[in-house]
């Protein structure tokens, strides 16, 4: 670790000599205010990394483990945790459009949502196969 004040000038680093018995320990008080502010940067230090990122585990099965793998390859993520925020995104972009349907829904009640200009009523038929259809 660098000293911080390693480019002050030398009278601004020199330290005045205090005659004290010669035990070869700091006195506790010394000590413990130090260890104080030691123990202070630590957990400001501590603070930031956890507000930038945070470790989260999960256990897969081996059939998820390895459609996760075929993904990853199809993909071209690089990493296992590069695939797991790519679907942390997608779950966070699902969520924002579901509560976007719900808003939509409160605000036109019962009465159905107006089309944009052009577009057509989808049919019976068309809402029952997209009803049907599976990913």
């Amino acid at each position: 670790m660098t000293n911080v004040r390693q480019n002050a000038p030398a009278r601004a680093r020199a330290k005045k000599a205090t005659p004290r018995k010669a035990t070869g320990r700091t006195p506790a008080k010394a000590r413990d205010g130090q260890t104080a502010k030691t123990e202070s940067r630590r957990n400001q230090a501590r603070a930031d990394l956890r507000a930038a990122s945070r470790v989260a585990q999960v256990r897969l099965q081996a059939d998820e483990m390895e459609a996760l793998q075929q993904v990853m390859r199809q993909l071209s993520l690089r990493s296992t945790s590069e695939a797991l925020r790519e679907g942390i995104r997608l779950l966070i972009r699902e969520a924002a459009e579901a509560t976007a349907s719900e808003e939509i829904h409160r605000f036109y009640g019962e009465q159905p949502a107006p089309l944009p200009e052009g577009a057509v009523p989808a049919t019976t038929e068309e809402l029952a196969a997209a009803d049907a259809q599976q990913w």
